[in-house]
């Protein structure tokens, strides 16, 4: 693909990406209503384990066989093509086998005693999953990431509703059924949902495969070269590109599931809280804070995605300026996003966690929470990004030994708070801050160390910075008046937050944080531009 058609073919997939978290943040809500924050506390323990397990078995493998068939493919080596998209097959059909059926079968191991069932709802997930990757890798070594947007944004729909209308069903079938059997039965049903969204993501992509494969089949016959590769050599290239990807993602997204395991077992089995109450907890945490926050962290990063290809071949050419600029502005375009995201849920914690989840009874401790974690929005978008760059110049070895750094000693403090303190569930929030603070100051450290790259902190800190407070101020207080008089939360959040976008973006303008290079380096952005700074021409 020549540069124009890959910034369009990865606007194209960020969008989706974007779109895909936004579903899937929007049908939490309903989700929570039917199985409460006992059943989101099951799920969560569940599926923090399924995606771990998901990372080990099939994660890597679209940017593996993406990665090489595109490069037979620009040799026009046609059969060698074919030939490591069969062999990804029966990798991840071996793979992903075995991991659905050690998931199911030491299910109990993994997740407390109640989200047993739901751990074995999510296993063969795991084998559906590695098939679904591989041919979104095979279509994305075409340059073509059509497919690939159009099936995620396919499985995040019917998840979304499976999800909520299985567990209302599964609920419905205990005649009853209260307290921890309903939590348990719902948290169940809504893992079917995720299985049956990837499921029909991969119908999807097959019915776009078997048409596809009559091209390739065409080009094959075309293919002159009497090189075929042996089956060893091509998996020991699989091998070679997925291994640093799993060590360095598993180790990065180890952090929640081992919290959660540390906080669990030491509050059931060292200070005697029961299960339930434990569990509960977790969901409010897990299920709602968490979740609210990682939606400017997913746009950041969907953000971010398609300039961290231009890096890579800045570096690859050795072009230096080049290099730099593009790092800079990926983590502006980023912070844009994260900062003003981070004051909001600082200041109106309360207001933005009652419009996505009203539920009373836990309204109080999700908003604190909500607002403890509010700085990491921050440092998980510009370590996303840090991560993302390193990987891309081929330092893949440095996030994965800052993730284990961070990690050991997030994981030390949180032990330490748990044992010798009572901040029970609000540990888990200070060990996020500490894990997410770390990780961004020893990749920044990388950075500089590798790339020679000294990070601009006016323009990308501290004004966005400034503006935000300002707009997160002004915003307190208007929605404090203005509450009095509407009454109603979420018809004065919009307003609210309608009116600190505008208030934002103008106080930024007004302080020079907004510069014509930075919106021209964003796809689209040129027409912005021409549009604010048209009086300057």
């Amino acid at each position: 693909m020549n540069k124009k058609n890959f910034v369009a073919q990865a606007g194209i997939l960020a969008a989706a990406g974007i779109i895909c978290r936004i579903i899937g943040f929007l049908y939490r809500s309903p989700l929570t209503a039917v199985i409460g924050d006992e059943g989101n506390g099951y799920y969560s323990s569940a599926y923090n384990m399924y995606v771990i397990i998901l990372l080990i078995a099939s994660y890597s493998i679209p940017s593996a066989v993406s990665k090489i068939i595109s490069g037979k493919l620009a040799l026009k080596q046609y059969k060698n093509a074919m030939r490591v998209f069969r062999c990804a097959i029966i990798y991840v059909v071996v793979v992903g086998g075995i991991c659905a059926l050690l998931a199911f079968t030491f299910a109990s191991a993994l997740v407390p005693d109640n989200a047993v069932i739901v751990m074995r709802v999510f296993a063969p997930t795991i084998f559906f999953s590695g098939l679904l990757g591989t041919l979104r890798g095979y279509f994305q070594s075409q340059g073509n990431m059509v497919p690939t947007s159009l099936s995620q944004i396919i499985e995040q729909i019917l998840n979304a509703a499976v999800s909520i209308g299985a567990a209302y069903l599964f609920i419905s079938w205990v005649e009853g059924a209260t307290g921890t059997t309903r939590a348990v039965m719902g948290a169940a049903g809504s893992a079917v949902g995720t299985g049956v969204g990837v499921v029909t993501g991969l119908i999807f992509m097959l019915c776009i495969f078997f048409p596809n494969r009559k091209e390739m089949k065409k080009l094959e016959l075309e293919d002159m070269d009497e090189s075929a590769e042996g089956y060893r050599e091509i998996y020991r290239e699989i091998f070679t590109i997925v291994t640093p990807i799993i060590m360095s993602t598993f180790v990065y997204n180890l952090c929640t599931p081992l919290n959660q395991n540390i906080y669990q077992r030491i509050l059931m089995h060292v200070k005697n809280i029961s299960q339930v109450q434990v569990v509960t907890q977790y969901g409010i945490f897990a299920g709602k804070p968490v979740i609210i926050s990682n939606i400017p962290i997913a746009l950041a990063a969907s953000m971010s995605s398609a300039l961290i290809p231009v890096i890579s071949a800045a570096y690859a050419k050795k072009e230096q300026d080049r290099l730099e600029s593009r790092i800079k502005n990926a983590i502006r375009v980023t912070m844009r996003v994260a900062i003003p995201s981070a004051v909001a849920f600082i200041f109106l914690a309360r207001p933005i966690t009652e419009f996505l989840f009203p539920q009373k009874e836990s309204l109080n401790e999700a908003s604190i929470l909500l607002a403890t974690i509010g700085i990491t929005v921050v440092f998980y978008a510009l370590s996303t990004v840090s991560n993302g760059v390193l990987q891309a110049t081929g330092k893949v070895r440095e996030p994965l030994k800052n993730a284990v750094i961070a990690l050991i000693i997030q994981a030390l403090i949180l032990v330490g708070l748990l044992l010798t303190t009572n901040f029970g569930v609000y540990s888990l929030s200070i060990s996020m801050i500490i894990y997410s603070f770390l990780m961004c100051v020893l990749n920044s450290a990388s950075i500089r160390k590798h790339l020679g790259y000294r990070q601009e902190y006016y323009q990308t800190f501290f004004l966005p910075a400034l503006a935000a407070l300002i707009t997160g101020v002004e915003s307190k207080v208007l929605y404090e008046i203005l509450i009095k008089y509407i009454g109603s939360n979420r018809i004065t959040l919009v307003i609210v937050m309608t009116i600190a976008l505008f208030v934002n973006e103008a106080s930024l303008l007004a302080m020079g944080g907004i510069k014509e290079e930075n919106l021209n380096a964003i796809p689209g952005g040129h027409k912005l531009a021409k549009l604010l700074f048209r009086k300057k021409k």
